[in-house]
């Protein structure tokens, strides 16, 4: 009698695969999906992310019932911001979630649910949905650099995620490139992530305005008087705001050298683009590729990076992490 191996069965009937559950666990938000084998989202829900440990076990909890009266499951991932340990069961901290100190995540879960239960970093999980599904498919050494109100990042290489010795790596977001710069939440000063992220717009076209000569700009009131937000500079942008359009450029051009530094140490055939600001690269990408290729060392004589943008969006880190879970059934 003939056999097949899961890898065949899933290529010829991916519905022969079983569902799994992935969940992308934010500061603000918590939400879940029903993924398939061919990383389509079949059904989400969501709540607000509770405060405390016990009510966030509690909603995680609420949630998987919710979608598996409706489908059948096998396990569950779970994506979450903070520092795990190298064998993804335990968060070590989570700045913007309750889990704190250790906190032994992925037991708890699995002894709740009562299905096998996988934990991941969230841009680990959107980089593992960005090469199963997404714009790296083909890659074989490649870095998802996530662009949002931080900086997070994966890098891959021969389809495994890099995690280094403790499980932290790579931290570009937190790269020093202004001594005695911006402060910033991580308790350093001058990171990377003060200058090219979504919240480090607003503090460049404060100190741009501050220079002078964009008073007649429609953004230069909202600034100065503080009521401007990331969302707002990159709409002026669009508009053609001038105070805009050199904040946006101040943030391209730090955005370049943040990945003229990634191709540096990793030399990677590929970056990807991903994050919330991902999605206004056009205001920025072109000027980014020319500081990235620029700012390498042997400019000009040697190959750089495919510069690309993520394609799976907002649920790139659901559908990497539901995959992930997958592979532990």
């Amino acid at each position: 009698m003939p056999t097949h191996n899961r890898a065949e069965t899933a290529e010829s009937d991916p519905s022969a695969v079983p569902l799994t559950i992935g969940f992308d666990i934010g500061g603000t938000n918590t939400r879940a999906g029903v993924v398939d084998a061919s990383g389509t989202v079949l059904d989400t829900v969501s709540t607000h992310t509770p405060e405390d440990e016990d009510s966030l076990v509690h909603a995680i909890v609420e949630l998987v019932e919710q979608l598996r009266r409706k489908h059948s499951v096998s396990a569950v991932g779970v994506a979450a911001a903070g520092f795990l340990d190298p064998a993804c069961e335990v968060v070590r901290f989570a700045p913007h979630l309750p889990w704190k100190d250790n906190a032994p995540v992925r037991d708890i879960l699995q002894e709740e649910l009562e299905l096998p239960v996988r934990l991941e970093h969230d841009a680990n999980s959107a980089a593992w949905g960005e090469y199963r599904f997404g714009a790296a498919k083909d890659a074989d050494t490649w870095v998802l650099f996530a662009v949002g109100t931080g900086i997070g990042a994966t890098l891959m290489h021969h389809g495994e995620i890099y995690r280094g010795s403790f499980g932290t790596a790579p931290e570009f977001g937190h790269l020093t490139v202004v001594p005695g710069g911006r402060a910033c939440s991580c308790g350093k000063r001058g990171c990377l992530e003060r200058y090219a992220s979504g919240t480090a717009l607003v503090d460049t076209a404060v100190e741009i305005a501050e220079r002078g000569g964009f008073d007649g700009c429609g953004l230069y009131r909202r600034v100065v008087d503080k009521r401007a937000s990331g969302n707002d500079v990159v709409a002026a942008a669009r508009s053609g705001d001038a105070l805009a359009l050199a904040t946006m450029d101040h943030f391209a051009q730090w955005l370049g050298q943040g990945l003229s530094i990634v191709c540096d140490v990793l030399d990677p055939e590929l970056i990807v683009l991903g994050g919330g600001v991902s999605q206004d690269a056009d205001l920025f990408m072109d000027t980014a590729r020319t500081g990235m290729n620029s700012g390498v060392v042997g400019s000009g004589f040697r190959p750089t990076p495919r510069l690309e943008t993520a394609e799976l969006g907002a649920q790139a880190g659901m559908i990497g992490v539901a995959d992930l879970a997958r592979n532990m059934v």
